[in-house]
């Protein structure tokens, strides 16, 4: 049985989008997963429930984020453009959306102990202010190297509660944060794992696509104001897991007007082995419980991803994201550290925005595609870049 929630966007109860999905955990995670996807739908919409996210998205968070039409970028790139103001949230990202949703869901579900995962440290700073305020305790895991890159977000986090644990197994990245997370949530039953990105068993993917949804609601009902028509002509967002690209996608999924184009990682180039590029590079397999793409060797052995950006150093991409490439439905493209970098400078000096790092990989692709003067485009600006200080100032002259 499939799920039909807008035109082209339908998941099985199994949590498969087409040949992508599922729920591939040890059976000692099978209780917790289990309750979740039983009791998930039933929670998230009840009208109750509803109206008391509605409210902290609102008066909490500050949305609906602005949709800012950039004047200078947009008679630079012969299109007009606007930018999808996820950076000016309470904690400066989109993560905060999907972060509130979850805490919310977990007290529902009489859990008071919340576990979670990060790279840049965005969703680790969104877990953390939403456990303060709903009283929740608060373990983040995060890789050591993203620890010491990061550092302005761990002091974040610190202060707002949680606890960090470092990984230190790997690349000391997203990805091992991830397994420590997973491993210390079958040995904490009791606990909550709060999933940033739209990846892991099913229903985590189908959850956070759904609380993230909300940026493409509002972008469709900013534009009809705009431009007195719901539809762009193009959205991008930049792709680790994917969880800001599944927001910015869902309403325009299966729309034909609406090309959705996503950016991956390439890092130091797709022909090194030095990138995050999962689309590009990868192959189907399992990873973190799911059926999608991932990087891996010839005998399924998770090869190690890199970027410049903690939020985008992932093997491995959402399933939908990974459904949308087979189909055809959105656009895949990568840009390099190099990219992000130069168009992260680009939108500070033309527009007075200092993005995040991830996000700084979707405007990379406003070099790589030839638009027309009436076209629409939508750009989702995830996140701001006070975390990313220190590395702009390492390639600023």
């Amino acid at each position: 049985m499939q799920t039909q929630l807008t035109k082209g966007y339908s998941i099985s109860e199994e949590g498969y989008y087409g040949n992508f999905g599922g729920a591939y955990i040890p059976e000692l995670l099978y209780n917790n997963v289990h309750e979740l996807a039983q009791n998930y739908l039933q929670i998230t919409q009840d009208p109750d429930f509803k109206k008391e996210l509605d409210l902290l998205l609102k008066d909490y968070v500050g949305r609906p984020s602005p949709l800012y039409f950039a004047k200078k970028l947009s008679k630079k790139y012969n299109a007009k453009i606007y930018l999808k103001r996820e950076d000016l949230n309470h904690t400066g990202s989109h993560k905060i959306n999907n972060a509130l949703g979850q805490a919310l869901l977990a007290k529902k579900l009489g859990k008071q102990k919340i576990i979670a995962e990060t790279g840049a440290g965005q969703h680790g700073v969104a877990t953390a202010t939403a456990c303060a305020l709903l009283g929740l305790d608060c373990t983040v895991f995060m890789g050591q190297v993203d620890i010491e890159r990061q550092a302005p977000n761990v002091s974040r986090m610190k202060m707002l509660g949680a606890k960090i644990i470092a990984a230190t197994s790997g690349t000391k990245t997203l990805k091992d944060a991830t397994n420590e997370a997973i491993r210390y949530w079958i040995n904490n039953n009791d606990s909550y794992y709060l999933i940033g990105s739209v990846v892991g068993p099913h229903p985590y993917p189908d959850l956070v696509t759904r609380f993230q949804a909300i940026i493409s609601e509002e972008i469709k009902e900013q534009l009809l104001i705009a431009e007195g028509k719901k539809d762009p002509d193009y959205v991008l967002a930049c792709i680790g897991g994917g969880s800001n690209a599944a927001g910015a996608f869902f309403n325009f999924i299966g729309n034909e007007k609406v090309k959705l184009i996503g950016i991956e990682a390439a890092g130091k180039g797709l022909h090194t082995d030095h990138t995050a590029a999962t689309l590009q590079k990868g192959s189907s397999g399992i990873i973190h419980g799911s059926k999608t793409f991932l990087m891996q060797t010839n005998d399924g052995q998770i090869t190690e991803p890199y970027s410049i950006s903690a939020g985008l150093d992932y093997p491995g991409i959402g399933p939908l994201h990974a459904h949308l490439h087979e189909t055809g439905q959105a656009t895949y493209l990568s840009a390099s550290d190099e990219e992000a970098i130069t168009a992260a400078f680009e939108l500070m000096q033309e527009e007075g925005i200092i993005p995040a790092l991830e996000s700084a990989h979707a405007f990379a692709a406003l070099k790589k595609i030839e638009f027309k003067s009436s076209d629409v485009v939508v750009i989702n600006l995830s996140g701001r870049g006070d975390k990313d200080l220190d590395t702009y100032l390492k390639h600023f002259n």
